[in-house]
């Protein structure tokens, strides 16, 4: 089975305040993405697991369109929780893993390179380094777990690393994924130095080695996190040691944005 992961970011905020959102209102915007794709893909039957991260905020709406042949996940969880006779909630603007659970989301993504480089920036700036950052994203995972979720986990080397992106990429995953149940986790590969326009393409070859290499430290799926398009789709699904990719932007011109019809292309593309 392929996995199909969308991220749709921040990608509800309206075009006239900075965003891309072009078509719905942020209140109608989860449903709106529901119910435009999701019986949709139910012609793909066994074929893929297609999981939507929503913005917190758009969780509910999303659950109540009646997602059936799409599964609801959360962007990113908190390294700590709710515990019976522990802490019972003293988390404010803490994102819990149960919390996410309760409002029915079946996934989180963790380690997304936004997320990395944020925790980078937060921990420099207090005086530290960024050495704690797979400790942190460990506890993030091990808490998913545990509230019933199942991990999207991003790794991936940035432009300073590509010289060593082994030694980058194996302590990701194993400080990442330390002591968490891989039959939840699904792997995904980010090449941060070919994420962006103008940026060089990695080829087919490159992915199938890195896939490899992954597979060889965990025993889990791995995705192309470098974003899946219509462009790519074909030489992304004809490489045997990916099982599947993570979307966000459908259209990088003109009108940038998400648009559920470009993104049904790109599946099309991917799994026929």
């Amino acid at each position: 089975m392929k996995h199909i992961f969308l991220n749709l970011k921040r990608f509800d905020i309206p075009r006239e305040l900075g965003g891309v959102n072009a078509v719905a209102a942020p209140s109608e915007w989860a449903e709106y993405i529901v119910r435009s794709v999701d019986e949709a893909l139910s012609v793909y039957g066994e074929k893929g697991e297609f999981v939507i991260f929503f913005p917190e905020a758009h969780i509910l709406p999303a659950a109540r369109a009646g997602m059936r042949h799409c599964v609801l996940g959360c962007q990113g969880v908190f390294r700590e929780d709710v515990a019976k006779g522990g802490n019972f909630g003293a988390f404010t603007t803490g994102r819990t893993a149960k919390s996410m659970a309760a409002l029915g989301c079946r996934y989180a993504i963790i380690g997304h390179c936004e997320e990395r480089r944020d925790l980078t920036a937060v921990m420099t700036l207090g005086g530290g380094t960024s050495e704690g950052v797979h400790g942190i994203l460990n506890r993030e995972a091990l808490r998913a777990e545990e509230a019933g979720l199942k991990v999207l986990f991003c790794v991936g080397e940035n432009a300073d690393e590509t010289d060593r992106w082994e030694e980058v990429i194996r302590r990701q995953v194993q400080e990442g994924l330390a002591n968490t149940d891989l039959r939840n986790v699904v792997v995904g590969y980010e090449p941060l130095w070919a994420i962006g326009p103008g940026r060089p393409v990695p080829a087919a070859e490159d992915i199938r080695r890195v896939a490899r290499f992954i597979k060889s430290l965990v025993d889990c799926p791995v995705v192309y996190g470098g974003g899946l398009k219509e462009e790519n789709a074909a030489m992304i699904a004809a490489i045997p040691e990916m099982d599947g990719g993570l979307i966000a932007l459908t259209r990088f011109q003109g009108e940038i944005g998400f648009y559920p019809d470009e993104y049904l292309r790109i599946i099309r593309s991917y799994l026929e």
